[in-house]
């Protein structure tokens, strides 16, 4: 059974924009990018039952928001592997396999995300700054 036209309807539900070509790349092409990519797929998941423990989602989009300071240092995972496009024809075929069937390339991703943490540390210290500078003007001045 092709369920290529109900994964074409479940992705216009996303994008807005219904995809003709079985072979359109969702992320590049439809503009599902980021958390819209993340929620697309995890309610694929859901919808149809795909057994995801092979997704490996850095392979297939980015993330939301700006990595700034940390991004500078340390790449994060997207930027570690060449993308590898989704298809309206691979989801078909997903779903007429129960699961996610895609051999993804040898890859080092770090297990720690070090990017993440110097923007958190960055963050950290600029909310310490800013209360220290309240509290200098509210006992000094």
């Amino acid at each position: 059974m092709s369920w290529l036209n109900e994964i074409k309807n479940f992705l216009e539900d996303y994008s807005g924009v219904y995809p003709d070509n079985p072979n359109i790349d969702i992320w590049k092409d439809m503009h599902v990018t980021g958390d819209d990519f993340h929620e697309m797929i995890e309610n694929y998941t859901k919808e149809y039952k795909i057994d995801m423990s092979s997704y490996l989602w850095y392979f297939h989009t980015d993330e939301e928001g700006h990595n700034f300071i940390g991004g500078l240092f340390f790449k994060p995972p997207y930027k570690r592997v060449k993308r590898i496009p989704i298809t309206p024809k691979m989801l078909s075929d997903f779903v007429n396999l129960k699961e996610w069937n895609i051999n993804y390339p040898d890859h080092k991703i770090p297990k720690k995300r070090y990017d993440l943490l110097i923007n958190r540390l960055t963050i950290l210290i600029i909310i310490s700054i800013i209360i220290l500078l309240g509290i200098y003007k509210l006992f000094i001045i």
